[in-house]
């Protein structure tokens, strides 16, 4: 697997990575890494005919999560070469499949890229949590949760509306919660009595118009290894069930 450094910042993460990918996985096409100055830059990685490119701020690349961050991107690169259903769907497609005739709300249209995202993520996080241990994700996903939920918002509630999880989105947040639990059910990284739950469970009371169990048991189960069909009518489902409310009974 052949992995080249650009910009200034620390070498070690990446290369690091890259010996603990190759235990299970390998990629054909080499991986630039791009560490960028923007500490608002996050963590993304692009695919080209001849390479990949991961690019990531230089603070997150200095950060104790730095070798998991890569991991996790390197698992998105093998998805991508392998044409995995959840990385060559469009998105787009799907949204047109799924709203067709519909009026929705750009805030949700925005919500339905980041469901596909999440879907996108587990199957990247197969990956990842077979090549090396969960729990400093699980502590980031319990940590990013608990910040959501500590943002009040500033003006006294109304009687009777006082919220629980974050005042940026209580509706996208409830389903980031059923993400993180459910990711962490998947690949067994949970004792019962474990914080998450409780996290979890404060974000989906502040959404009772979205069906967080619902969305757990979605995104936890997902089959495996999809064909595109499966795959594109589970992103459908998951979008009409997200801009619908509650979706119709399994």
């Amino acid at each position: 697997m052949d992995i080249r450094v650009h910009g200034s910042g620390p070498a070690a993460p990446f290369l690091g990575a890259r010996d603990l990918f190759e235990t299970e996985r390998d990629l054909s096409r080499p991986v630039h890494v791009r560490i960028r100055d923007d500490p608002d830059v996050r963590t993304w990685a692009a695919h080209y005919d001849d390479c990949h490119v991961l690019n990531i701020s230089r603070q997150a690349a200095s950060s104790a999560l730095a070798r998991e961050l890569a991991i996790h991107e390197f698992a998105h690169m093998a998805r991508h070469e392998e044409a995995h259903p959840s990385h060559t769907q469009s998105t787009e497609e799907v949204l047109y499949l799924a709203l067709a005739g519909k009026s929705v709300e750009r805030r949700k249209l925005s919500h339905c890229y980041q469901i596909a995202n999440h879907m996108k993520d587990i199957y990247a996080d197969d990956i990842t949590l077979a090549v090396g241990p969960g729990e400093k994700l699980l502590a980031f996903l319990e940590s990013s949760l608990a910040t959501a939920l500590a943002d009040r918002p500033q003006s006294p509630p109304r009687p009777g509306l006082e919220r629980i999880s974050p005042a940026a989105d209580p509706e996208i947040t409830a389903v980031n919660a059923a993400f993180a639990l459910a990711l962490c059910e998947r690949h067994d990284l949970l004792e019962d009595d474990h914080r998450l739950y409780d996290l979890a469970h404060a974000a989906a009371m502040d959404a009772p118009e979205v069906d967080f169990e619902w969305f757990r048991r979605r995104f936890r189960d997902l089959v495996r290894e999809p064909d595109s069909s499966t795959y594109r009518k589970l992103l459908v489902e998951a979008t009409r069930s997200y801009v619908g409310g509650r979706p119709a009974a399994d």
